[in-house]
């Protein structure tokens, strides 16, 4: 069972979570002036590393806030967790 530590109210089972897809997805200025190509990439396209992924995450059976983590998408460790709005943090070297 993956534990996720929620920034807000500690470390708690997977169950307690939503996944939101990639993090620190800006919202186009203008989306009216998107192509329809344009406005499909930004809905849908999304990158796809074999690594280190920031996420956004939902406590939505605790205190419901979205917060930000940064998972290895080979072994599913969670190396950090961040609240919304904060810049992701650096990364660091394997064995660090």
């Amino acid at each position: 069972m993956l534990i996720i530590e929620c920034p807000f109210c500690g470390p708690r089972n997977e169950t307690e979570f939503h996944y939101g897809g990639q993090a620190h997805i800006a919202y186009p200025e203008d989306p009216h002036a998107l192509s329809d190509k344009e406005w499909a990439e930004y809905l849908f396209y999304r990158d796809n590393p074999k690594g280190e992924y920031a996420e956004r995450w939902s406590h939505s059976a605790g205190c419901r806030k979205w917060f930000n983590a940064i998972r290895d998408t080979r072994t599913y460790e969670i190396s950090a967790v961040y609240k919304a709005g904060e810049p992701r943090p650096t990364s660091t070297p394997a064995g660090a």
